[in-house]
Formats: structure tokens, C-alpha cells, sequence
């Protein structure tokens, strides 16, 4: 009898641990990107999440050459286990103009230092617990977003927007019917949500794991699509330019 009473009681450990495992948000999942501009590929993006011993490391690249825009990022970001911002380290050039930005909490304050052309800005933000560093064209931004909006229920969710001075701004998330697609030529089921952001629109489609597999851009006609991913039917893609019109260049990130 007493060895079935200590078995029985050796496994009240053992829920604690699955109930614990099962409450923790999925992991990030990497993801290589393809940048398009009306359907035709004008780039490439990837991002990738590490774990650390105090939450996240979360690294993306992004590089664009399209007419009037030349754009490349490379940023770092150390996460909590919430996927909360401890640290950003951004490097960019924008059009040969090269951006700096390394930002922070710092005790009621996230705190921003911007060098670009020459000039140097620290802005201070309030801070939000539940904020996304937000440059342009970074999936892993997106991605992260993504989590939050789990563990947040979609609300109180904020932008920080590292162009100019910097500025910090709420988003709104929609949620809309499920749609379907194919990953690597597999179906699979995929969520639609509508992220609004200082008036601008961005549909995000994600997979059963929360993965993003797509992004409708605000930038006119742009949009990220993880390789090997196709959404059926296709989202409507951005309005062509008009005959022997150049493409409209995206507006430049982190740019003083």
C-alpha cells in the first residue's frame, strides 16, 4: 500500500510540469521570406529566434533593389521569455544612407538613439510592456507580433516606429474568417488578421503554429511571402502602376 500511495503521489510533480509546458506559447519558428512588389520579387527577408538563458535572441535580414529604393537591414533583438524588448541593435542603409539605432527600457522610459546622416537623436518613449519594434519589411517584427497577440488576447498591443525621431504607436488587430493555402505543397489551414498601425493597414496570414507565412504590405504593391508558401485564392495584390509609370518606392525606414 505504500509504495501505491507514493506512486500515486509521485505523479502530482509530473502534472504540474505538463500543465506548465502546456501553458507556454509555441516558439517562433524561423522563416525565409521572398519581397515582391506587384507579384514581381524585388527582394529577400529572414529571421530566426534563439533561445537564451533569459528568454529570446531574435535576429533579421532584409535586402531590397527596386527602382527608387535601395534597402538593406540587419537587426538583433533580445526578447523575454514573453516576448517583451530588452535590447535592439539595427544597422540599415537606405538609398547609400547609412542608420544606426540601438534602443532599450530604461526605468519608465524605452529610450532611442537614432544616427543617421551624419546627425545623432535620442528620443524617449513611454513604455508598453507588450511592444513590437517595427522597421519596415522585417518579418521577424511581424513575427513576434504574432506571439504577443496570442499572450495578449489582441489588445494593448503597441508599434514603435524607428523613422525620424522615433515614435511609439497603439495597433489595432482584427481577426477575420480562416482562408487556406499550401506550405512546401501541402494544404494547410491559415488565420487572416488585419493589423492596423498609425492609420496604415497590414493583413497577416499565419499557419496552425502561429507561424507568418504572408504579409500585405502598407508600402503600395508589397508584400512578404514565406518561400514555399501560396495562399488560395491569392490576397488581391496592390493596384499596377500605370503604363510606363515606375513603381512607387517604398517609404524609407529609420531615416532622420
Amino acid at each position: 500500500m505504500k509504495q501505491i500511495r507514493l506512486c500515486r503521489f509521485a505523479l502530482v510533480p509530473l502534472v504540474a510540469v505538463l500543465l506548465a509546458m502546456a501553458a507556454v506559447p509555441a516558439f517562433a519558428q524561423p522563416g525565409s521570406f521572398i519581397i515582391a512588389q506587384h507579384g514581381q520579387p524585388v527582394g529577400t527577408a529572414n529571421f530566426n529566434f534563439v533561445s537564451t538563458p533569459h528568454g529570446y535572441s531574435s535576429t533579421s535580414v532584409v535586402r531590397i533593389a527596386v527602382q527608387g529604393l535601395d534597402y538593406a537591414l540587419s537587426k538583433t533583438e533580445l526578447l523575454s521569455p514573453a516576448n517583451h524588448l530588452r535590447h535592439v541593435q539595427l544597422s540599415a542603409t537606405v538609398n547609400s544612407s547609412a542608420v544606426n539605432v540601438t534602443a532599450a527600457p530604461d526605468a519608465a522610459q524605452f529610450l532611442l538613439n537614432i544616427s543617421a546622416n551624419g546627425r545623432s537623436s535620442t528620443t524617449r518613449l513611454p513604455l508598453q510592456p507588450a511592444a513590437v519594434f517595427l522597421p519596415d519589411f522585417d518579418p521577424g517584427a511581424l513575427e513576434t507580433l504574432l506571439a504577443l497577440a496570442v499572450t495578449h488576447n489582441n489588445s494593448g498591443l503597441w508599434a514603435i516606429i524607428p523613422k525620424q525621431a522615433g515614435s511609439i504607436t497603439p495597433i489595432q488587430l482584427a481577426t477575420y474568417a480562416d482562408e487556406q493555402g499550401a506550405l512546401d505543397s501541402k494544404p494547410i489551414p491559415v488565420h487572416h488578421l488585419v493589423a492596423t498601425i498609425a492609420g496604415a493597414t497590414t493583413d497577416l496570414f499565419s499557419g496552425p503554429e502561429n507561424q507568418l507565412l504572408q504579409a500585405e504590405l502598407p508600402q503600395q504593391g508589397f508584400a512578404l511571402v514565406r518561400k514555399g508558401f501560396v495562399l488560395t485564392p491569392p490576397a488581391k495584390p496592390g493596384a499596377p502602376p500605370e503604363s510606363g509609370a515606375s513603381p512607387e518606392p517604398a517609404a524609407p525606414p529609420t531615416q532622420q
